[in-house]
C-alpha cells in the first residue's frame, strides 16, 4: 500500500478553513522547538506508538491524521508505522516542515538548532578522518574504523534507516525535558 501525501500548500488549505486538522511532527524536541507548525504535536518517531496515539486523538477516528518531519523522510517512516499497525488512513506531508515555511501555514520558532541530519554528517565525517589519522600513527587496521563507517553509510542510504541517527536523537542535547519529550499535547 502506497502512503497518501498531502502538499503544504493544500494542508494550509484545509487548515484555513476551519477544518480540525490533526498533525503530529515526529522530529526531536529540538528540532521541533526550533521551528514547527502551530498545531503540530511532537512526538519523536522513536518514541511513536500508533495504538496510543489513535487512542488519544481529539476527533474522529475516520478524520485523516497528518505527519511531518524536517524533509518528508521520517513522516514517511511514522506514516508505514501506522500502516503497519493497521491505520490507513495517514497522511504524509511532502517536503516535511521546511516545504511549509513558504505557504504561509503558521509557523512557531523558537531556539535554533542544528539538525539531526547534520549532526550525523558531523559524527560519520568526525570517524572516518579519526580512522585514517590512527590507521597512519597507530596501527594500519585502524582504517577499519572508516570502513565500517562507510559501510554503515551505504546501508543507510539502501534501507533509509540510519543507526547512528536514531542514537544521536536520543542525546541528551537532542532532548528538551521529562515533560516535553514525549508528549501528546501541543506544546
Amino acid at each position: 500500500m502506497s502512503i497518501a501525501t498531502i502538499t503544504p500548500e493544500a494542508l494550509n488549505t484545509l487548515h484555513s478553513s476551519g477544518k480540525q486538522v490533526e498533525l503530529i511532527d515526529v522530529r526531536t524536541p529540538v528540532e521541533y522547538n526550533e521551528v514547527h507548525v502551530d498545531f503540530a504535536k511532537n512526538i519523536p518517531l522513536d518514541q511513536l506508538d500508533p495504538q496510543a496515539v489513535i487512542q488519544a486523538r481529539n476527533g474522529s477516528s475516520e478524520e485523516p491524521l497528518y505527519l511531518i518531519c524536517r524533509s518528508g523522510s521520517r513522516g514517511q517512516k511514522a506514516c508505514e508505522k501506522f500502516v503497519q499497525a493497521g491505520f490507513t488512513n495517514i497522511i504524509n506531508i511532502e517536503g516535511g516542515t521546511l516545504a511549509c515555511e513558504p505557504t504561509g501555514l503558521p509557523l512557531v520558532r523558537g531556539k535554533k538548532a542544528m539538525g539531526l541530519e547534520r549532526q550525523v554528517r558531523i559524527a560519520a565525517g568526525s570517524l572516518v578522518v579519526l580512522g585514517v589519522v590512527l590507521s597512519l600513527t597507530v596501527h594500519p587496521w585502524c582504517i577499519g574504523l572508516s570502513a565500517f563507517v562507510g559501510a554503515g553509510l551505504v546501508f543507510a542510504g539502501i534501507t533509509d534507516t540510519c543507526a547512528m541517527g536514531m542514537m544521536i536523537a536520543r542525546m541528551p542535547w537532542n532532548q528538551v525535558g521529562q515533560t516535553t519529550s514525549c508528549s501528546i499535547s501541543k506544546s
